[in-house]
């Protein structure tokens, strides 16, 4: 029987649902640098402002914060906001490509988290919401909040 190694969330960007409407996940492995791989594991990631472009059949991880380690010298330390690589599949790189150009897509990071040894990066293939959109995602959580206080009562 093989064991499944457990999963530690690092980073959520919650704010990545509210802007936009997720169609697809994907999972992909990133490319770090040692120091970049102690403070992930400190849990010291900022996914806010990230995005995914696709350049030359390689997909990139861009504008990720991730904080400087706080042993390392200056000298040994990585750049916060450096582009990272991202680990996909040559055939899922080609999909993704298809649907970025034609459909209008945009590919965010919603996830890093550890599995087993390896980081790993859950992108979402997701579509801009409106403001009425976001305004109705208000509202219904709102609404579920409320039903969710009335139904505790009795």
């Amino acid at each position: 029987m093989v064991e499944k190694k457990p999963i530690k969330v690092i980073s959520d960007n919650r704010q990545a649902r509210y802007l936009y409407e997720i169609l697809d996940t994907y999972e992909a492995g990133i490319q770090l640098g040692g120091t970049e791989v102690k403070s992930v594991r400190a849990g010291k990631v900022n996914l806010r402002d990230g995005y995914c472009l696709i350049r030359n059949g390689e997909a990139w991880l861009m504008n990720v914060h991730i904080a400087p380690h706080q042993t390392a010298g200056q000298y040994f330390n990585h750049e916060p906001k450096r582009d990272r690589k991202l680990l996909l599949h040559k055939k899922e790189i080609n999909k993704l490509i298809g649907l970025l150009e034609q459909k209008g897509l945009t590919l965010i990071p919603l996830k890093m988290y550890i599995k087993g040894d390896w980081i790993k990066v859950n992108l979402g293939l997701g579509k801009g919401k409106k403001l009425h959109d976001k305004r109705e995602t208000i509202k219904r959580r709102d609404d579920e909040r409320q039903m969710a206080r009335m139904m505790k009562r009795y």
